[in-house]
């Protein structure tokens, strides 16, 4: 089966490495689904966003996106994050407690909801 270099990284660390067989990531200009061989892309990934990798090991790896860029070659795929989260890392409790506190009204607010709901959906939980 054919696969492609896969790199996560944020301004702060590198998030994960591997091999995949497909990512799937929230642009901009709307959702892309990468496979081997795929076209060559830059795109800005959306303010909040999910990105999934399927690796070659038949493993999942799923990440709450905050801003940052997606590039692509036939053979690698690249996020570069402002922020991001692995899902597992995220902690359920204090993304629902910033859902809460979020006044949507505002736009730090809306924000605010916007990054706790991705967290949150990145997590598998619910609202």
């Amino acid at each position: 089966m054919a696969e492609m270099t896969v790199e996560l990284v944020a301004v702060e660390r590198r998030i994960w490495s591997g091999k995949a067989n497909f990512v799937f990531a929230r642009t901009t200009a709307g959702e892309i689904g990468v496979l081997p061989g795929h076209e060559p892309t830059l795109a800005q990934l959306e303010e909040t966003g999910l990105v999934r990798v399927d690796s070659t090991d038949g493993t999942t790896t799923t990440l709450a996106v905050h801003g940052g860029f997606l590039s692509v070659t036939p053979d690698t795929v690249t996020v570069l994050a402002e922020y991001a989260e692995l899902a597992d890392e995220i902690d359920v409790s204090r993304a629902r407690d910033a859902l809460q506190r979020a006044d949507e009204s505002e736009p730090e607010g809306a924000a605010a909801a916007a990054r706790a709901n991705v967290r949150l959906k990145a997590a598998g939980a619910s609202e």
